[in-house]
């Protein structure tokens, strides 16, 4: 793929835009709530298929985290009188399609964001996504944080990890410098081939990520330390579909009781994540509360 840099005002306004037409599509569409659900018979979930480890493809068949606890839900909502069914879309697109009620919920890794929380509340958290960075494998010049500083840092453009950059910005100022030059990309592909290839320093990314990388490519990269509070990982659900957030929250309490979550994040994400919160994130200040922002 072609550029290494772009410029970070036409994303920003590309930005403005998704969440502008994400808020009109989710005021004006009529979002199934579970009893519209039991009444269809039928729940239609929305997932991604390139983002591993939570959601994948393998020889032609889906794979990871999601794909698994997929089949616990089906066994969850079939007890209760309704099928669920998936759709496979890319990401791109994918949470606008939830709030204008083509899907009732996204069953994927997203991110909880104050954006994102004005037009959905998210499920109880099922990973952590607290940001790391990511440096070339036996670059010893980073390891701190205020060894960052001025080095030139890639991220995707649009992402929460850029949402949330002034957190590092102001523990650089703590170190008494300042951040270098960040560099937007359309994706992370990209932004780690610029990293390998010398054009950056490091890249930010969440923690699940971070550590699905080094296990892949750990040749290359190395996982370097925290850059941000906590971070949280959820599934998105229409703020008009309360008893959908219900019965997810009943849902996810009733796989962590069974040590069934836990399982599947140790497998696919190579460690557990027992304190994580247990209830629902809907509001701004109830998620900054959490973080510690």
């Amino acid at each position: 793929m072609k550029p290494s840099k772009t410029d970070s005002k036409p994303f920003g306004l590309l930005r403005k835009l998704a969440l502008a037409s994400c808020l009109v599509g989710a005021s004006l569409s009529a979002h199934a709530d579970l009893d519209e659900i039991k009444s269809k018979g039928v729940m239609t979930v929305a997932t991604e298929d390139d983002y591993a480890p939570f959601n994948f493809i393998v020889d032609g068949k889906p794979e990871g985290f999601h794909k698994e606890l997929l089949e616990d839900l089906k066994t969850y909502a079939k007890a209760q009188g309704f099928d669920v069914k998936q759709e496979i879309l890319p990401w791109t697109g994918l949470l606008a399609s939830v709030s204008s009620g083509q899907y009732d919920m996204a069953f994927t890794g997203a991110l909880v964001t104050d954006d994102r929380l004005r037009v959905f509340n998210f499920a109880p958290p099922f990973a952590s996504a607290q940001h790391f960075y990511v440096k070339r494998a036996g670059d010893d010049r980073l390891g701190d944080i205020a060894s960052l500083c001025g080095k030139t840092v890639g991220l995707q453009a649009g992402s929460a990890l850029l949402a949330r950059l002034p957190e590092l910005k102001k523990m650089m100022e703590a170190e008494g410098c300042k951040i270098g030059t960040v560099t937007e990309y359309p994706s992370y592909p990209e932004a780690y081939a610029d990293l390998a290839n010398g054009r950056l320093d490091y890249v930010i990314n969440a923690l699940i990520s971070v550590n699905d990388l080094v296990k892949t490519r750990g040749d290359t990269f190395a996982k370097g330390i925290a850059v941000s509070g906590d971070g949280f990982a959820a599934w998105p659900v229409p703020k008009s579909s309360p008893q959908l957030l219900e019965f997810l929250t009943a849902f996810m309490t009733e796989v962590r009781d069974s040590g069934r979550l836990a399982e599947l994040q140790t497998k696919w994400f190579g460690e557990a994540f027992p304190s994580m919160p247990k209830e629902p994130i809907t509001k701004v200040e109830q998620f900054h509360e959490l973080a510690g922002m």
